[in-house]
């Protein structure tokens, strides 16, 4: 799914740096649209990368990208995906009681 509209993409075989999305035209090959990407973690990424990407919803040549089927599944917003959300709005509400009233 692409990151940024939540349609379905049907890529067989390598995503190329040039592939766009049909629908919005969001690049394909992009952090955001990528298995390892997760907000959070070292450049944003479970993958041991060298080098920070900068634009995460830009193309690039990053080596480890896999194409994740599910990277739109937030609704399109650009925003990121729910559950990382909701992990940010535990964290958050673990911190809150440890140091609330």
């Amino acid at each position: 799914m692409c990151w940024k509209c939540g349609k379905t993409l049907d890529f067989t075989g390598v995503v190329s740096r040039s592939d766009v999305c049909p629908s919005c035209g969001a690049d394909v090959r992009s952090c955001r649209n990528c298995t390892f990407y997760e907000p959070g973690s070292h450049y944003d990424c479970h993958e041991s990368v060298d080098e920070l990407v900068t634009d995460k919803e830009r193309a690039n040549f990053c080596g480890f990208f896999r194409l994740n089927a599910d990277a739109g599944k937030s609704g399109g917003s650009g925003s990121g995906s729910s559950s990382a959300q909701d992990k940010a709005a535990a964290a958050r509400q673990a911190f809150n009681s440890l140091f609330g009233d």
